[in-house]
C-alpha cells in the first residue's frame, strides 16, 4: 500500500497564499480609498505586498489614471503620496465589485450568486 502525505502538500499552498492580479488592483484602490492618500511603503505595507515584486502593477494602475501619483521634494528626499481618482472608485464599483460576487476570493465562501 502506497501512502501519499497529502497534509504537508496542502500546508504549502495554504501557506503561501497566492493573489489574483484582479484583486491586487482592487485591495490597492480599496486602501487608498480608505486612508485618502498613502505613501509608497505604507501603501504596500497596508495591502501587504511587496515593493518590487509588486510595484508594476502599481504603475499600471497610475497609467490607467485610477491612481495619482503626487511628489514632493523634503530636502533631499523625495516623497511619493498616492491617491485614488474618481475613475479608480468607478472602476471599483462598477468592475472588481460584481466580479468577486462572481468569482469570490478562494477561502470565502458565497453559495448564492446574484447576477441581476
Amino acid at each position: 500500500m502506497i501512502k501519499v502525505a497529502i497534509s504537508s502538500t496542502n500546508a504549502l499552498t495554504d501557506s503561501k497564499k497566492y493573489r489574483d492580479r484582479i484583486y491586487i488592483v482592487k485591495d490597492i484602490i480599496l486602501t487608498l480609498s480608505e486612508y485618502g492618500e498613502l505613501n509608497q511603503t505604507a501603501l504596500f505595507s497596508f495591502c501587504g505586498l511587496n515593493i518590487t515584486k509588486h510595484k508594476h502593477i502599481l504603475e499600471k494602475i497610475e497609467q490607467n489614471e485610477m491612481i495619482q501619483r503626487v511628489e514632493t521634494v523634503d530636502g533631499k528626499r523625495t516623497i511619493t503620496i498616492f491617491k485614488v481618482t474618481p475613475k479608480g472608485m468607478d472602476f471599483c464599483h462598477e468592475i472588481l465589485e460584481p466580479f468577486e460576487k462572481l468569482f469570490p476570493r478562494s477561502g470565502r465562501s458565497n453559495s448564492s450568486i446574484d447576477l441581476e
